[in-house]
């Protein structure tokens, strides 16, 4: 069973090699924020308590965070492995995790650090822009499209998001540090922490992974 934490600061890249991992490997992708929706959209029990939090722009705290993961770990999908992307941020929910999956018989085969130095995280994200209409993702200096501004695969506009800029990326940062980086000497004294570059292109980072003894 291929199940896995990624790990890493805000604009590693951990969304563009999950879904490459979750193609490959054909088991679900799981983000926090997707989790969230599905819960809020079906009405689920924590779903409810955490729409309340939502709707005011606050963070879910982490009961309610805890409880919408555990509901989606009875799904039946996640028997065949799961990539996790954005749970667990502290100590305390990587201890829930742990009893989550010993309650539904899954465990944990690792946790896929994404190294990656300050500067390259802060030069991707400002120039990052997002479609307007479709929500394609580019990037100014790497991926830029065809014409200034417009997105290629339906005209739409580009836009910066407000959170995209260098000072909410470093506050974004100074928090990874704070809260989520504990995380890494909690899951290398478990003797599950994996390392890659990820200041590289997605496919060296899927070699990478590739090369691991999974």
């Amino acid at each position: 069973m291929r199940s896995f934490v990624l790990l890493g600061a805000p604009g590693s890249g951990k969304g563009t090699l999950a879904l490459r991992l979750k193609e490959e490997w054909g088991v679900p992708h799981i983000s926090t924020g997707d989790m969230f929706r599905e819960a809020v959209k079906k009405s689920t029990p924590m779903g409810l308590k955490a729409s309340v939090y939502m709707k005011e722009g606050h963070l879910v705290p982490d009961d309610i965070t805890i409880g919408v993961v555990d509901e989606r770990f009875s799904a039946p999908d996640v028997k065949k492995g799961f990539i996790l992307d954005g749970f667990p941020r502290t100590i305390p929910q990587a201890e829930a995790l742990d009893k989550i999956l010993t309650k539904y018989g899954l465990h944990l085969k690792g946790v896929i650090l994404l190294n990656i130095d300050e500067h390259i995280v802060v030069d991707r994200i400002t120039t990052r822009r997002g479609c307007s209409k479709c929500g394609e993702i580019y990037n100014v200096k790497n991926f830029p499209p065809k014409k200034e501004n417009v997105c290629d695969k339906c005209g739409g506009e580009l836009v910066q998001r407000r959170d995209d800029t260098k000072e909410v990326v470093m506050e974004r940062l100074d928090a990874y540090d704070h809260q989520t980086a504990p995380l890494i000497e909690f899951y290398k004294n478990k003797k599950i922490l994996m390392n890659i570059d990820a200041s590289r292109s997605p496919d060296y980072m899927i070699e990478q992974v590739r090369s691991f003894k999974l």
